[in-house]
């Protein structure tokens, strides 16, 4: 009977493989619509449909994927200690394009999907301390947050577990700011606990990616409310314990993490994250506008593999997916992975994180390769970029993949398999309000409700506490300025990323073969930030040690 083309979901369409395909969910990368060629045909050695949208770009050389086929630097990744290949940096052209890109992938969580923050992160915050006093006997205040307590939470610090101190780190290393639990070192205390030095853990640019046992970094809207739990525990313990200087509590959040989040918790209603999110959706989540989901057939129609690359287990997907894109969100993907545990997702070996079906949003037998499109489950990124080969006909096809978390997504995408990466940076969006609020157009103090209380502060605001994500100031030697210098997750954006912005909804509009100014060695620290570079970097780049 001779083999069969094969649709989205790994069913087959019934009609012998021809070399045409007239199932709406199988396009080959680089062909028209319906009208390409379907990918079984290519592998077959037929030839491909035209190719997707021309760019007036200069044609470059596109960086091989995670198993290079020329020589390449060996790095120890870091969660097991096992070698990966890792293919040396090319040059980089000064722009990108979509348009160039064959395969466009997608993070759900904060990227695919927003959150409204103001709900979601009580509820996360909830989700864990509700947890902690319920099972582990911790003091009940820690379920009254003020909303002035907001204003501690702010991206890239880093929790040292031993001594409960929460950091600020300089690109160089060196500590900017600290806190025990949630208060604020003062500037002597600071000097006396860290000095000038690089802080104890720090490992210059790719060492220090990892999750430790010694450290954890906060980089993403899911982690922040641990971080004002976690640094309240430390005040907790501190008071009850006479100041003592180490602690044990990271286990019982891990515990917290585990009893919410575990994989079967969607399914048996367990604890409350899930419980709630399902009971109203509305609440906690934002849904795609329309400019979004026509941007993504746009993609589709325009011959792009799409991807959907997610750590979230598949029934949390799957509720998430038709709540923002709709009931036939899954056309719009050619492949879906979901628990697909980042960044070991990248980083790992094939024999030690392989595909699985899914059966009722259960796991099922381990793959020893993956050679359809469909919906999985874990697996890695090298059997994913060898079913890519196939799907494109290309020996080398170009990837790029969106996603909201410096340590799950965008450094292990680039690092590992040299995809392009772009950053959902909700910080710039908190620029945008800050941009559009005229000091003219606030309302004066006396127009204000007279019972109107305090807000929390939106998590995507720098914080009062904390300062920028961006900059901060450096105290200067006796009749000497101040210097202003990079945060470390500052660095980590303009190496890793190729460009960054507030939503996917910020470049929906745009043509696909729009040229985005990239993150460069040869360029501004600035440049790759679209629509516009952050405020605090905006105003004079100059002023800024390197």
């Amino acid at each position: 009977m001779g083999r069969r083309c094969w649709g989205v979901r790994g069913k087959q369409c019934g009609r012998p493989d021809s070399g045409r395909c007239r199932t709406p969910a199988v396009r080959g990368a680089g062909a028209k619509r319906i009208q390409g060629r379907c990918w079984r045909a290519r592998e077959a050695g037929e030839a491909a449909a035209p190719g997707a949208l021309a760019t007036s770009a200069p044609p470059r050389r596109i960086r091989p994927g995670p198993v290079p086929q020329r020589p390449a630097r060996l790095l120890l990744a870091p969660s097991r200690g096992e070698v990966l290949p890792v293919a040396p940096r090319a040059a980089m052209a000064q722009h990108f394009s979509l348009a160039a890109c064959d395969v466009v992938g997608f993070d759900l969580d904060h990227t695919l999907c927003r959150y409204n923050l103001p709900e979601s992160a009580p509820l996360v915050y909830n989700s864990f301390a509700q947890f902690l006093v319920k099972e582990k006997g911790y003091d009940k205040e820690l379920l009254n947050v003020t909303p002035e307590d907001w204003d501690f939470c702010c991206k890239g610090l880093a929790l040292d577990l031993e001594d409960g101190n929460f950091l600020k780190l300089a690109d160089n290393g060196t500590v900017l700011r600290a806190s025990h639990g949630t208060k604020m070192m003062t500037p002597a205390v600071l000097a006396e606990a860290y000095g000038k030095k690089e802080w104890k853990h720090f490992l210059s640019d790719t060492g220090m990616v990892c999750r430790s046992g010694k450290y954890y970094f906060y980089d993403n809207y899911f982690d922040l409310p641990g971080a004002l739990l976690c640094a309240r525990v430390v005040d907790y313990l501190t008071k009850q314990n006479n100041g003592q200087k180490t602690f044990d509590f990271w286990k019982d959040i891990v515990a917290a993490i585990q009893h919410n989040y575990k994989m079967s918790a969607f399914k048996e209603n367990c604890g409350i994250y899930f419980p709630e999110i399902k009971r109203d959706p509305g609440r906690y989540l934002h849904s795609c506008p329309e400019s979004v989901k026509k941007w993504l057939r746009q993609l589709k129609n325009s011959g792009k593999i799409l991807l959907l690359i997610t750590s979230s287990h598949s029934d949390y997907c799957r509720l998430l997916c038709e709540y923002i894109l709709g009931n036939d969100f899954a056309d719009l993907f050619d492949i879906v992975i979901t628990n697909a545990l980042k960044p070991g997702f990248f980083s790992h070996l094939p024999n030690q994180r392989p595909f699985r079906t899914l059966e009722n949003d259960e796991e099922q037998e381990a793959l020893p390769s993956l050679d359809k499109p469909g919906w999985y489950s874990q697996g890695n990124a090298v059997h994913l970029y060898e079913l890519l080969k196939k799907m494109t006909g290309k020996p080398e096809p170009k990837v790029v993949y969106f996603g909201d978390s410096m340590h799950s997504d965008i450094f292990p995408a680039r690092h590992y398999s040299n995809w392009e990466t772009v950053l959902i940076l909700e910080e710039l969006r908190g620029d945008e309000g800050a941009r559009s609020q005229r000091p003219e157009e606030s309302e004066p103090l006396e127009k204000k409700g007279k019972y109107e209380g305090p807000k929390a502060k939106p998590l995507n605001t720098s914080s009062k506490k904390w300062g920028s994500f961006f900059i901060d100031s450096v105290l200067g030697l006796e009749n000497t300025e101040d210097s202003l210098v990079y945060t470390w997750s500052c660095k980590r954006i303009s190496t890793y990323s190729t460009i960054a912005i507030p939503s996917i909804e910020a470049i929906a509009e745009l043509p696909l073969d729009y040229k985005f100014t990239r993150f460069s060695s040869s360029n501004s620290k600035t440049a790759g930030y679209y629509p516009n570079p952050p405020l605090v970097l905006s105003s004079d780049d100059t002023l800024i040690t390197k």
